[in-house]
C-alpha cells in the first residue's frame, strides 16, 4: 500500500513532474495497449508507410484547415462581440433577432446548418467559392458560442464595480476602457482560447461540401488506398497536433487569470 501512494496517490498539485511524468506514461500506456490489443482482435496489422506518397496533398489539406480555421476565429470573434451587445440593444426587433441567432444556431446541428446555408442560401446568393461558404458557415455558428462566453462574462461582472468607476468620475468610455474591457478580456481569455480548438475540430464536417481540409484529403487518399484505419488514425493525430497546444495554451490562461468553469 505504501508503494502505491508513493507512485501513484496524490493531488495533481502537489505531485513532483517525475511522478506526474511516470503516471502520464502509465496512463498512456494503458491506453496503447488497449488499442492494440482491439486491433489484433479483428485481425488488423497498421501500415502507415503509404502516407509518404501522399505528403503534399496531406501538407495541403493541414494548411487549409489552419487557414480556415484562423479566419473562422476572426470573423467568429466579430459576430459574437456583435451579437452579445445585439442583446442589450434597447431595439427590441435587434435583440430578438440575435435571440433568434444564438438559439437557433446552438440548437441544431453544423451539419444540418452547413447544408442549409450552402446548397439554400449560398446558390440563392451565388455564393460558389468552397473556401468562402466554408468560413462564413463555421463562423456563424461558433459566433453563436462566443456570443454567449462574452455575453455570459458580462453578466457576471459586479455592477458594484461599475458605480465604483463612476463615484471616482470616470465618464462611460473612460469606464469600459479602464473597468469593464480589462476584466471582459481576462473572464474571456480562456474560453476563448479553448474556442478555437472546437473550431479546428468543427472544421471537419466541411469536407461534406468538399471543402479541401484535412479531412477531405484523408477521406480521398482512404478512398483510393482502402487503407481506413491508417488514414483516420493519423487524420485524429494531426488534429491533435493542431488541438493539443490550444489547450495546452488554455490551461495556462486559466491559471493566469484564475479562470472558473
Amino acid at each position: 500500500m505504501s508503494m502505491l501512494k508513493v507512485f501513484f496517490l496524490g493531488r495533481q498539485s502537489k505531485a513532483t513532474p517525475a511522478k506526474a511524468a511516470f503516471n502520464l506514461f502509465v496512463a498512456a500506456s494503458a491506453i496503447a495497449l488497449f488499442f492494440y490489443y482491439s486491433l489484433a482482435k479483428v485481425g488488423i496489422s497498421l501500415d502507415f508507410a503509404f502516407l509518404a506518397k501522399f505528403r503534399v496533398r496531406i501538407l495541403d489539406g493541414f494548411a487549409m484547415t489552419i487557414g480556415i480555421s484562423a479566419a473562422s476565429l476572426g470573423l467568429s470573434l466579430l459576430l459574437g462581440l456583435l451579437s452579445a451587445a445585439g442583446h442589450s440593444a434597447p431595439f427590441l426587433p435587434l435583440r430578438y433577432a440575435c435571440d433568434i441567432y444564438v438559439k437557433f444556431i446552438r440548437g441544431t446541428p453544423l451539419i444540418t446548418q452547413i447544408y442549409l446555408f450552402f446548397y439554400l442560401v449560398g446558390t440563392a446568393w451565388g455564393v460558389d467559392n468552397r473556401f468562402l461558404a466554408g468560413t462564413v458557415i463555421l463562423s456563424v455558428f461558433e459566433g453563436a458560442y462566443i456570443s454567449e462566453i462574452i455575453r455570459g462574462s458580462l453578466i457576471s461582472m459586479p455592477e458594484s464595480q461599475l458605480e465604483a468607476a463612476r463615484a471616482v468620475g470616470f465618464t462611460r468610455e473612460q469606464s469600459l476602457r479602464h473597468v469593464v474591457l480589462p476584466q471582459l478580456v481576462a473572464r474571456t481569455l480562456p474560453a476563448l482560447t479553448g474556442q478555437f480548438a472546437s473550431i479546428i475540430k468543427d472544421s471537419s464536417l466541411l469536407s461534406i461540401i468538399a471543402v479541401a481540409e484535412l479531412t477531405q484529403s484523408m477521406k480521398e487518399i482512404s478512398a483510393t488506398n482502402f487503407k481506413l484505419f491508417e488514414c483516420y488514425l493519423f487524420l485524429g493525430f494531426l488534429y491533435l497536433c493542431l488541438t493539443l497546444p490550444i489547450t495546452l495554451a488554455t490551461k495556462r490562461l486559466e491559471r493566469r487569470f484564475g479562470y472558473v468553469n
